[in-house]
């Protein structure tokens, strides 16, 4: 069973989402919180055996933002996978949550066999964002703050590397990459790290964004 956090400032919200998972097999809500500061609590206190292994976190909360709690979260060492719950028309707090380090993101309204599988898959280690990504999100990167110089190119990619950043984007990790494209673990990690160079990045998140604002992806 993979344990799972809630936070959201919406009872109703919260305990809904609650409820959608007590039917699946593979879930368990371990704790909850109505609020950043509250998760701040609860999770920087915990020992390393009672964390959950994914956080599930409203991206807009008042006080304290998902995107602020999840910064103090990993300030305060906390490295625990952090998902977040948003609406379909909030795409710039999505990508600023992303840059921040969030393994993805799921809307409020999704199906549970969706919301499992986003939750498996990040518990695993893997990213959930979606290969195809709205237009309204695509926009979206053009009003957000980023490390990178929208007006630099980079170094084009390889008809390999772009396989390679493609399956980055859907989320699956240096090891499934390897099984879908037939290479070593370590090839692909290689390659990893040269797409990451060429794109002038230090992480997975980031090259997926700069690939998707310069329309490779």
């Amino acid at each position: 069973m993979i344990k799972v956090y809630l936070v959201d400032d919406q009872t109703l919200v919260r305990q809904g989402i609650r409820s959608l998972l007590e039917l699946s097999e593979q879930v368990i809500v371990s704790g909850e919180a109505a609020g950043g500061q509250q998760a701040l609590a609860d999770l920087v206190a915990a020992e390393a055996a009672t964390q959950p292994q994914v956080i599930l976190m409203d991206i807009r909360m008042p006080g304290l933002s998902g995107i602020d709690t999840l910064a103090q979260l990993r300030a305060a060492g906390v490295n625990v996978p952090v998902m977040m719950l948003t609406t379909f028309d909030d795409h710039s707090s999505v990508m600023a949550a992303l840059q921040q380090g969030a393994s993805g993101y799921v809307l409020k309204d999704v199906a549970l066999e969706t919301l499992v599988e986003a939750i498996t898959h990040v518990a695993g280690g893997g990213r959930w964002i979606q290969p195809a990504v709205t237009e309204r999100m695509l926009q979206g990167l053009q009003q957000v703050e980023t490390e990178f110089s929208s007006a630099d190119q980079p170094e084009p990619l390889s008809d390999k590397e772009l396989a390679v950043l493609r399956l980055m984007a859907s989320g699956l990790s240096n090891r499934e990459i390897a099984s879908a494209l037939f290479k070593s673990e370590g090839t692909v990690k290689n390659q990893v790290s040269t797409i990451m160079a060429k794109l002038g990045v230090r992480d997975r998140t980031r090259a997926v964004l700069k690939a998707l604002e310069t329309g490779w992806i």
